[in-house]
Formats: C-alpha cells, structure tokens, sequence
C-alpha cells in the first residue's frame, strides 16, 4: 500500500478519536474524564485531531499526483473518508446541540445523491470528476468545522463564567453564518452535479 493510501486509511482511523475528545462519555457525563473532554484542553485535543486529519486530505492528494501513484483503491476510498470525517464530526455538534439536524440531513443527502450520480455514471463508463463548486463547498466545510470547534476554547478563554460549550451569543455568530453559507454551497453544488448530468440520469431513468 503506497503511502498516499496510507494517509487516507489515517483519516478514517482519526474519526472515533476526534469523536472521543468531542463528545462527553454516554451516560457518565459526571466523570472526571468527560469533565476533562469539555474542559479547554480536551477541547484542543479534538480540534488539533481535526486539523491533523484534514492535512491528510491534502497531503494524500498531492502525493498521489506528484509521485504518479493514483490508484483505484485511493480514487475509492479517499472520497469516503473525506464523507465520513465531515458527516461524523457535524453529527456530534446536533449531539451537542450547536446545529440543527436539518443541518447533517441536507449535507448528508447531498452527498448520497452525488454519489448516485456518479455510480450511474460508471455504469455508462464515465468518470464524473469533483467539481470547483464540490471542491469549494468541502473547503467551507472544514473551515466550519474548524470555527465550531474552536468556538468554546475562545469563549472559555475570554469569559470562563459561560457554560462549558460556550455557546451564546454573540459567540456563535460567525459559527452561524459560517453554517449557513456551507449549507448553500451544499444545495447548489449538488444542484450543479444534477444539471451537468441530467441527460445522463434521463438516459438511465429510460432502461
């Protein structure tokens, strides 16, 4: 296994980590280690796993393409664990209440239509690339992610006195907005994935 695969299996193996030092224990929200999860240096823990699996998002790629070692494995999975590490860390923040669940619900509808899209796709022996609109629609995501996670760290830091999620206004403003400029990008990308293929869906539709 070459070493751009490597880094997109990490991804995936990142995800309960990331997910054990976002969200307090199941029912044992009064011990000592979930008081240390929500408390500020868990809290970076989480979000320095984040920013360390997103990397490898970027790392992987970039080596698949310089080293010439793009495989049908790597062109698999590295979609996958992209879905997975988004869908799972929005999904902790509805756990934590920070987002509606119309949020994860959208985003994951999305991401199950274009990949129907592109299963019919290879069907027919075509090969839909991401597009410009997907690829920046991912980059909102992280950075969403990214300001989510790192919203209780400053709000502890600044005021110590707000809850330990630190969620409140005015905090959660930027977190907000951020939220729902990725929710559009999620609409409309997908909406450009449908209309660039229509025809091909027509076609399928017609067997």
């Amino acid at each position: 296994m070459n070493i751009a695969n490597k880094l997109t299996l990490s991804r995936i193996v990142m995800i309960p980590f990331i997910l054990f030092f976002l969200l307090p224990l199941p029912y044992c929200e009064a011990c000592a280690f979930s008081g240390f999860i929500v408390s500020t240096p868990g809290r970076v823990i989480a979000f320095m796993l984040f920013i360390l699996a997103a990397m490898t998002d970027l790392l992987d790629g970039m080596l698949a393409r310089k080293q010439g070692i793009v495989s049908n494995f790597g062109k698999l999975v590295d979609p996958i664990a992209d879905k997975l590490l988004v869908l799972s860390v929005f999904t902790a923040f509805v756990q934590l209440n920070r987002i509606s669940t119309y949020v994860i619900v959208l985003i994951a509808a999305r991401e199950f239509i274009v990949t129907g899209i592109r299963m019919v796709a290879v069907e027919h022996g075509l090969v839909i690339a991401a597009s410009w609109f997907g690829k920046v629609k991912t980059v909102f995501q992280i950075i969403t992610l990214c300001t989510l996670m790192f919203e209780p760290i400053i709000v502890q830091w600044i005021d110590p006195t707000q809850s330990f999620l630190g969620y409140g206004t005015p905090w959660t403003i930027p977190g907000d907005i951020l939220v729902a400029v990725t929710l559009l990008l999620t609409v409309f990308s997908g909406l450009d994935y449908w209309l660039k293929n229509r025809a091909l869906l027509s076609d399928a539709l017609k067997v």
